[in-house]
Formats: C-alpha cells, sequence, structure tokens
C-alpha cells in the first residue's frame, strides 16, 4: 500500500514538475528540459528527478541552472501537491535514452552482420 502511494506521488510530481518548468520558469534554457521520471524516498525526504535536454551540448548548463531552481521549484511543487513534507530534489541527467539507442544500434549491427552473411 505504501508503494502505492509512492508511485501516485512520483506520476503527480513528475505532472506538476513538468508544468512549472514549462509555464513557470523564465529561463528558455530550461524550456527544453524533458521530465523523465521521479524516483521518491519512503520517508518523503528526497525526490530524485530524471531529466533530459534536446540539445546534448546545453547538458552541464541545464544542470547547474536546474540545481539553482529546485528551490523555486520545490516552493511551488508544495502549493500545488497536497503533502505533509515536500521532499528536497535532486535533479540527475536520465541516461536511459542514450542507453536504448546504444542497444538499438549493436542489435542493428548484428542484423546486419547476419544478413552480409
Amino acid at each position: 500500500m505504501a508503494n502505492l502511494k509512492i508511485e501516485r506521488l512520483n506520476h503527480a510530481f513528475q505532472e506538476e514538475i513538468s508544468m512549472i518548468m514549462n509555464r513557470e520558469i523564465k529561463d528558455e534554457d530550461l524550456k527544453f528540459v524533458t521530465i523523465t521520471g521521479v524516483d521518491t524516498s519512503s520517508d518523503l525526504s528526497y525526490a530524485k528527478v530524471y531529466y533530459t535536454v534536446l540539445d546534448k551540448n546545453k547538458k552541464e548548463l541545464v544542470e547547474e541552472k536546474l540545481e539553482k531552481a529546485s528551490p523555486f521549484i520545490r516552493t511551488e511543487l508544495a502549493h500545488r501537491v497536497e503533502v505533509r513534507h515536500t521532499p528536497e530534489l535532486k535533479f540527475l541527467f536520465d541516461t536511459s535514452i542514450e542507453y536504448g539507442e546504444h542497444i538499438d544500434k549493436i542489435i542493428d549491427s548484428i542484423n546486419q552482420k547476419e544478413e552480409n552473411e
């Protein structure tokens, strides 16, 4: 039952953080950030917020700006999602998409080798 509550909160946090990023934050570099997931600790003290960036060259810049915007995003999140304690947000770059692309390339190369044989 507790896991279901955490999953619901994760989904709510993901939606609300995405809306905050699109509507409330004025920085253009943060407009093209996609929130891919949220993983909240069981005691609701921390939440890992996973994100990706359209322009991979701005990855470090976006990381710095997200860290600076984190207190503002947390405050806005506290107004939007009703929980007793809003978790501290830690933004982490989501590497799962890059990993998936890497796996696709490996599979394609294997398929091409089989076709050439």
